[in-house]
């Protein structure tokens, strides 16, 4: 099989970035309905991926399981519509919640605290998330 190396060598950094992040020391103290640039990696297929040097990129922190750990839901500044997207503007700076990307993460992954959601915007979203994955 042959890989490009374009993608071979984006692996590879990312691979650099997730040992210094996995045995990183520092606690980060966050909580539900902030907004965190957060190094999501380099992922496969349609997940979301980060960018820059730390492969970064903004979720919002839906669940707060532990100090540990939560549930972090992908965002984005491309307009996106429909019933895996919900829209915000906060601050002037336009923010689309992907419905469809969450996921459990280390706050290890943690970089920088960005903005973060009113009470009642991020129980919105929250339900919202709830009934795209209702069954």
């Amino acid at each position: 099989m042959n890989v490009p190396i374009n993608i071979a060598k984006q692996f590879l950094e990312w691979i650099k970035v997730k040992i210094f992040t996995h045995t990183s020391e520092r606690l980060v103290l966050f909580n539900e309905g902030e907004i965190w640039w957060t190094s999501i990696g380099h992922n496969i297929g349609t997940e979301s991926n980060g960018k820059h040097e730390k492969f970064e990129r903004p979720v919002l922190i839906l669940k707060k399981f532990n100090k540990l750990s939560f549930l972090g839901m992908m965002i984005s500044s491309q307009k996106n519509e429909g019933k895996y997207y919900h829209s915000l503007v906060i601050h002037k700076t336009y923010f689309c919640f992907n419905l469809s990307q969450v996921r459990n993460l280390s706050s290890k992954r943690l970089l920088r605290r960005f903005d973060q959601v009113s009470h009642e915007e991020l129980l919105l979203i929250q339900e919202k998330f709830f009934g795209v994955i209702r069954l």
